[in-house]
């Protein structure tokens, strides 16, 4: 399969990832293929193995497929040496990790505008004030994540990723580590970074009822897409993943 279009944020063609060799090896990605809209937001979803965080990971440009291709703002990410790698994750992916990996000796808004710093590239104040009027933190940026909820924590990783106007901003289990009141928060704040600042969001999740608040589903399965549904609702998606075996 091969697709080309101009409002893609980031593609995927014909992925394979093998970990081990060819004969023993685990096939993780076979063969997929398959493009996210800008301003758009996807839920990938799969049981355990069925490689919807090698998928991501791929995307993002954290993992190297065995083969194929990633593409991201028209740019062939697979084709890079390590340095372009490394600054294209920097200045046009972002990343929203399960465990928020937030350094807990510095504030907010330093956590928030660090890859900036270390990139020593300008903070652009109007971008920061809008994300973190968004995402509520406005009276949060003083504080240390140790002073923080686990949702203000996600809240702030979701920040870091958003400030820099990232192509399109990743997002692996970003409810795992979170009681239901402060996941809800967090779903919010993902559905309300595509509305209000047009960005691109693409999150790995295996439940449905946060999986529902995407405007697309992918679903995974033994490496390959076995079902893509878009406007999905939570018993739509129950019902689904059971007659396609993603449980």
């Amino acid at each position: 399969m091969s697709f080309s279009r101009s409002d893609f944020a980031v593609e995927a063609h014909d992925l394979v990832k093998i970990y081990g060799d060819d004969v023993t090896g685990v096939r993780a990605l076979d063969g997929v293929s398959v493009g996210f809209a800008r301003g758009e937001f996807t839920a990938i979803m799969g049981p355990s193995g069925s490689g919807k965080s090698t998928l991501l990971h791929c995307l993002a440009g954290l993992d190297a497929p065995t083969s194929g291709r990633v593409v991201v703002g028209g740019t062939d990410i697979t084709a890079l040496s390590d340095r372009q790698l490394t600054a294209v994750r920097r200045d046009r992916i972002g990343f929203v990790f399960q465990a928020f990996n937030l350094l807990p000796q510095l504030t907010a808004e330093r956590n928030i505008t660090l890859p900036l710093d270390l990139a020593g590239r300008p903070v652009d104040r109007e971008r920061f004030a809008h994300v973190v009027g968004v995402l509520g933190l406005g009276d949060r940026l003083s504080h240390r994540p140790g002073e923080l909820s686990g949702g203000q924590q996600q809240r702030v990783a979701l920040a870091r990723a958003l400030v820099s106007r990232p192509e399109v901003v990743f997002a692996d289990e970003p409810t795992g580590n979170l009681d239901s009141r402060s996941g809800d928060e967090v779903l919010r704040f993902l559905r309300t970074s595509v509305r209000e600042l047009g960005q691109t969001v693409v999150m790995v999740t295996h439940d449905p009822e946060a999986a529902a608040r995407a405007d697309r589903v992918v679903m995974v399965g033994d490496g390959r897409i076995v079902a893509d549904l878009y406007e999905p609702r939570p018993d739509a998606l129950r019902a689904h993943r059971s007659q396609v075996g993603v449980r």
